[in-house]
């Protein structure tokens, strides 16, 4: 099982391989899901894949970040030089960043980041047909699930195992976004989650504030179930929390054991909050994950020993050495390294012994002497006829001349075929204004009334729309669109109920559904649904959209992390919608913060999270016994309708959660341009600011 660490800084990544990490992963330039951390340009990049490729260690590249039309051509140059490098793959979450990937370097491997929210085997199969060859599983899954997934999957499966864990499910938070304009998705999360909250008004402990996970007790149960990569969180730590993490692992690993007091301790010094956690992978969920970072003391001494161990050369390029001395032919020394490469050189010709001849023995001694290099000698053959002397400065100059062409042979980048930037999609933004849609979460907020205003298409959750037959038979003989709206997060266990309900909605006459993860997509398209692109698909540019429509989708939903000016000049090869009111999303979250608080399930109540500057942020069940946080104010452009109603946009989406039925239609008539509704409080979103 490959380890991997994170190397926010070029010290970092020497931290990493000195200290025993098979690969690292990096960012470079702008487009990566950590752009605080120091990063590389091509200079330091090229500099660190030839320090890594040395010393037999992998380098992978994050580009996994949510990228607009106008960011792809630099995006484009960013991954044709990772290329040219010789960067080992790529990591993605924009499917349209995947698609530029494949065009511009056809030959460098792509892996879908956790940031694509990858949790079933559905997702992976997916990601495989989508031409990734690893993908990173979501940090929530039990044993079971990853176990089940890699029973199964065609592609190589990356796990998370020490580091820090995001309340939202990865890929899917809008939190920082929505509240500070640091979008998560754009690589700069303000990590909102690690504020006060609290309830009842009182922002008063940390219910969003997980401890750090560590799986360094289950590593040989990972590599048994056939987990390829385990993965360390940090590019924004310093870099002796990186040696020190890796370290542990590597030990871990390679003794087939599990870590020491003393380990234990260093891995709690270097970092934590209050302890680690494995409660996702043993299903063991609760208050007792969540922990906050006291006053931090920095261990200097730990800290200062790793610092002087990791500037060391520890060798860790086993090569096998042959050398033979005869009798009038040169000196012949020749090498192989661990991937096969094999160099051999010739030196001067051996004399007859005058005094001493050389013997096999003092031939080993010198070329065995690899000290300050990245290598040691791991099998040695002398062949020596007898009375012949040779000088050992010669031999020490033929070992140095071997080792150097060897490093320069090692650092060699691969030779890839070059590609072409894709031309982006050219459209014509619709003329006519868009048809609304509307997303109800509950059953009870459909009604006569809000049929009668004419609803291009309703979103309801397949159990909703079991609970609310008369009215959805009612829509589909009006020529409304019902479509079943799926679930973000769906592990394979609980597909098998999804799809009993499904069929029961298809018998209804319900043959559309609506999407927001990878998973769900592939296996409702064999369903023979209709499928809509929902918002957790992360549409932000135009070859995502075309990528999509490939795939099979009928229309997509925009990412509201967008002006509308930007949302105007994308191209549309695909019918896209926008949603233009309602309280947004900011987390979807595995841990249940409702039960936490009370003890209980108690879901159906009002629950509502309070921060300290006193918003209160209704936190509602989501399928599987998950919470879903929304935000505050809702977002209202009921008086804005003419200026998101000329960005060719298909469809304008109200999305309903907390209103009452009689809400739902006043909203509606509103956006129709009859009567006066507006929320007491509300947002414009980021549909008129930037976000970052």
């Amino acid at each position: 099982m490959e380890l991997l660490s994170p190397a926010g800084s070029y010290e970092a990544a020497v931290a990493a391989v000195q200290n025993g990490a098979d690969a690292v992963y990096l960012g470079y330039g702008a487009f990566n899901a950590r752009r605080n951390a120091a990063n590389f340009d091509e200079n330091s990049l090229r500099t660190a894949v030839d320090y890594c490729h040395l010393r037999g260690v992998k380098v992978y590249l994050t580009l996994n970040t949510l990228l607009s039309d106008h960011e792809l051509p630099q995006a484009a140059r960013y991954a044709a030089e990772a290329s040219r490098i010789g960067v080992d793959a790529v990591l993605v979450q924009d499917l349209g960043v995947a698609e530029l990937v494949r065009s511009v370097a056809p030959g460098l491997p792509l892996h879908a980041s956790t940031q694509m929210t990858v949790h079933s085997l559905d997702g992976v199969l997916a990601c495989a047909a989508l031409g990734m060859e690893r993908v990173v599983l979501s940090r929530e899954l039990t044993r079971q699930q990853i176990a089940h997934i890699c029973r199964h999957a065609p592609i190589e499966v990356e796990v998370f195992v020490h580091g820090a864990l995001c309340m939202c499910y990865s890929g899917q938070c809008f939190f920082s976004s929505l509240i500070g304009t640091r979008s998560g998705n754009r690589g700069l999360c303000a990590q909102p989650c690690r504020m006060q909250y609290g309830w009842s008004g009182s922002a008063d402990g940390y219910p969003l504030s997980l401890k750090d996970m560590s799986l360094v007790h289950h590593l040989a149960e990972l590599e048994d179930m056939g987990v390829a990569c385990a993965k360390i969180e940090g590019r924004m730590k310093r870099p002796e929390y990186v040696a020190i993490v890796t370290r542990i692992y590597a030990a871990a690993l390679r003794e087939c054991r599990a870590p020491t007091a003393e380990e234990l301790e260093q891995l709690r010094a270097a970092f934590s909050r209050q302890g680690f956690t494995d409660g996702y992978y043993t299903g063991k969920t609760g208050r007792q994950m969540f922990g906050v970072r006291e006053a931090e003391r920095t261990p200097e001494k730990l800290f200062a020993q790793v610092r002087q161990d990791y500037h060391r050369e520890h060798p860790r390029v086993g090569i096998r050495l042959a050398a033979t001395m005869r009798a009038g032919a040169p000196l012949h020394l020749a090498a192989e390294d661990p991937e096969g490469r094999t160099l051999s050189l010739e030196g001067p010709v051996p004399q007859t012994a005058i005094r001493r001849p050389t013997t096999r023995e003092e031939i080993a001694r010198q070329l065995e002497k690899t000290g300050g290099t990245p290598y040691y000698v791991q099998s040695l053959e002398v062949e020596a006829d007898a009375g012949l002397a040779v000088p050992l400065s010669a031999l020490n100059g033929l070992r140095r001349r071997l080792l150097d062409e060897l490093s320069v042979a090692r650092i060699q980048p691969p030779e890839r075929p070059e590609g072409q930037m894709p031309d982006l999609p050219r459209t014509e933004n619709r003329a006519e204004a868009p048809v609304y849609t509307l997303s109800l979460r509950r059953a009870g907020q459909l009604t006569e009334a809000l049929l009668n205003l004419k609803p291009a298409v309703i979103y309801l959750a397949p159990e909703e729309i079991l609970a609310a037959r008369p009215l959805v038979e009612r829509a589909i003989a009006d020529g409304v669109e019902v479509c079943a709206a799926l679930p973000r997060v769906l592990w394979d266990s609980e597909r098998p109920a999804l799809e009993r309900q499904l069929d029961e909605v298809r018998a209804l006459g319900v043959t559309s559904a609506l999407v927001g993860e990878l998973g769900t997509l592939a296996w409702a398209l064999q369903r023979d649904f209709t499928c809509r692109g929902d918002f957790g698909l992360g549409v932000y540019n135009s070859l995502t959209l075309a990528q999509l429509r490939e795939m099979g989708l009928r229309s997509a939903t925009l990412s509201f992390e967008q002006r509308l000016a930007r949302v105007r000049d994308l191209a549309k090869p695909l019918d896209t919608e926008l949603i233009v009111y309602g309280r947004l999303p900011l987390m979807i979250t595995q841990n249940c913060i409702i039960k936490n608080r009370s003890g209980r399930c108690a879901c159906q109540g009002s629950n509502q999270l309070t921060d300290r500057t006193g918003a209160q942020f209704p936190v509602l069940p989501a399928y599987g016994c998950r919470n879903e946080i929304f935000n505050s104010k809702k977002l209202y452009l009921g008086d804005k309708t003419e200026q998101f109603a000329r960005i060719g946009l298909w469809a304008a989406r109200l999305s309903f959660t907390t209103e009452n039925p009689r809400e739902c239609v006043r909203v509606f008539e509103r956006y129709l341009g009859r009567g006066s509704y507006a929320p007491v409080d509300y947002t414009r979103g980021l549909y008129f600011r930037d976000v970052e």
